[in-house]
């Protein structure tokens, strides 16, 4: 007989093959399981379908009477686009309900669990609850504070630059390295740059894998409004575009770009964007995720206000060297090493040559 953590796993798997489909709802698995066997699996594939128990029970049918169902989520108890799971559940005739962690959602938030064990059911919560939160990170954050989860994504020589005096950077990581960050991108609601970025390098900022991938929101921090207004990111055929910028912008230049279906949003008096605004806005438009693929400054900022939340640090083993050189951070020049921002949680991985360093803030 497999253990509840053994059946949580595969449940936890079920989740995991949705990442990037499901925002700003969390990623869900469930499975079904009776005398031992697994009689019903399902995940969560997009907002405003059927959620993962429902698609497990489906597959169960007359099964489920009697059975063990396992979710990595609590189950709702409310009715939003879709009815709620916990009726379901009930009407389902399953037993015992296994759960991975509670929903923070103030609209489920332990309702689904006590509604299940005024049903009767067993109800046992916390198996791989570690875990089952990790893989939606971003959700909970954004349910606990309204704020996006952000994640700071760099890609660096080992001395720890982003391109020469020149400002020439292509390419510093190799090819499976860039791949991995188009998956960041797919997995991400949106992606923010400064307007150094765009000047410097007019990019698409879009997602491009072999098997496509869903392009996130591009949002441009540009506080005196100089995108030009036949830059790559004006194309909203392809994604949608948000520049924040101040009072401080030029007048002529918004008209340009709202004509040609640009978002404009004012970010503050000047001379720079009001942080907590940008981020405001977006979390209050249901954008739960983040990631910046900004210059020196604009990384300084975000780490100086202490809005990052995670670093994806991708090693390049060259030497670049000079003192005119790019580097991924700039802003104020600290005094002591202690000054240093400090990752924990530090887990490793490899693209060919390129190490890539990730942690927590």
């Amino acid at each position: 007989m497999k253990s509840h953590e053994a059946w949580m796993q595969q449940a936890l798997n079920l989740a995991r093959s949705t990442t990037g489909q499901t925002a700003p709802n969390p990623m869900v698995g469930a499975v079904v399981v009776k005398d031992g066997c697994l009689v019903g699996m399902g995940a969560h594939l997009k907002a405003g379908t059927p959620h993962a128990e429902v698609h497990a029970l489906e597959m169960a049918g007359e099964n489920a009477a009697g059975s063990t169902l396992y979710s990595t989520l609590e189950p709702c108890n409310h009715a939003g686009k879709t009815p709620p799971c916990t009726e379901k559940i009930i009407s389902s005739g399953v037993k015992r309900v296994v759960i991975g962690c509670q929903d923070p959602d103030s609209r489920v938030a332990g309702k689904g669990i006590q509604r299940l064990k005024e049903a009767g059911i067993e109800v046992i919560v916390g198996i791989l609850e570690k875990e089952c939160k990790q893989i939606n990170e971003a959700y909970f954050h954004h349910r606990q504070t309204g704020f996006p989860f952000i994640t700071l994504k760099t890609a660096t020589t080992l001395d720890g630059r982003i391109a020469t005096a020149s400002g020439h950077s292509k390419w510093i990581t190799n090819s499976l390295s860039r791949e991995r960050v188009h998956q960041l991108r797919h997995q991400h609601q949106a992606l923010l740059v400064g307007i150094g970025t765009v000047l410097a390098d007019d990019p698409q900022l879009t997602t491009r894998l072999p098997q496509g991938g869903r392009n996130p929101l591009r949002v441009i921090v540009d506080s005196r409004l100089r995108t030009p207004a036949d830059a790559q990111i004006t194309d909203v055929s392809k994604a949608d575009t948000l520049i924040f910028t101040t009072e401080k912008r030029d007048q002529h230049k918004e008209a340009q770009l709202l004509s040609k279906g640009v978002q404009v949003m004012i970010a503050g008096a000047g001379p720079r964007v009001d942080w907590e605004f940008v981020f405001r806005t977006l979390g209050d438009r249901g954008v739960i995720s983040v990631l910046v693929e900004g210059g020196s400054e604009i990384n300084a900022s975000l780490l100086e206000g202490n809005w990052i939340h995670k670093v994806i640090a991708f090693l390049s083993p060259k030497l670049l060297g000079g003192s005119s050189s790019l580097h991924s951070i700039g802003g104020k020049n600290p005094q002591k090493v202690s000054e240093a921002k400090k990752l924990k949680d530090i887990t490793l991985e490899r693209y060919g040559e390129d190490l890539c360093v990730i942690g927590y803030l």
